[in-house]
């Protein structure tokens, strides 16, 4: 080959010195164009290893970013819920005072009420223990002591109902232990098993609540 190559430059040289000169060179510029080819693929082989870390980097910042976006959703949801349970605390708070004093009003005078009972008990059994027929136009002062104590009677009674205070006198009524105290049984002919024969003692309501039941007795079963 190296003859053939000898022989080739020598008939060559004299017309075509040019062709002679890039034959001589041409094993350089291959070298040349080889090493280009491979620095750029080399250059190709960065860019694409540099395009995918690209790739993976998003894709790393973005699983932080929804875990994070994961943990402030937990975060609110748990604030929510607790602002939501402090709003029912605190209206459950702001309904039981307003029942409270709404309570306070009605009952507040529930002491003073049971006080007064006595008193008007006490009136009752005044007027009870005159003498009907003793009250005549020639017992004027026993007239006018009686008439005066009926009156203050119905007075208090009005004074009561103004402020909620109601009497119970359940005679014939079935009896409610919540309204009333049964201090014997007993059987009655004509009347129901359950009912009430006899009251001996005034009961009264303050605003549908019990203040004080009623002496009762009660009728039973033969």
């Amino acid at each position: 080959m190296a003859a053939v190559a000898q022989c080739v430059r020598s008939a060559l040289r004299p017309r075509y010195p040019l062709l002679s000169f890039s034959l001589r060179t041409s094993p350089r510029l291959l070298c040349v164009a080889t090493q280009q080819k491979n620095t750029g693929q080399n250059l190709e082989e960065d860019q694409s290893q540099s395009q995918n870390e690209q790739k993976v980097e998003p894709s790393s910042a973005e699983k932080m970013l929804t875990e994070e976006k994961a943990k402030l959703e937990e975060q609110l949801k748990e604030v929510t819920d607790k602002y939501k349970r402090a709003l029912a605390d605190a209206e459950n708070v702001r309904q039981r005072s307003q029942k409270l004093v709404e309570e306070a009003k009605l009952y507040g005078i529930q002491s003073f009420c049971k006080d007064l009972l006595e008193v008007a008990d006490i009136l009752e059994k005044a007027t009870e223990s005159v003498p009907k027929e003793e009250i005549k136009d020639e017992n004027p002062h026993l007239k006018s002591l009686y008439e005066g104590l009926v009156m203050t009677e119905v007075q208090i009674q009005k004074v009561f109902k103004k402020h909620g205070l109601l009497r119970l006198n359940p005679v014939g009524a079935k009896f409610d232990p919540y309204e009333h105290e049964a201090l014997f049984h007993a059987p009655m002919e004509g009347k129901e098993p359950g009912t009430i024969a006899l009251v001996s003692k005034i009961g009264y309501k303050l605003h549908g609540r019990t203040l004080r039941p009623a002496l009762v007795g009660v009728v039973k079963d033969a």
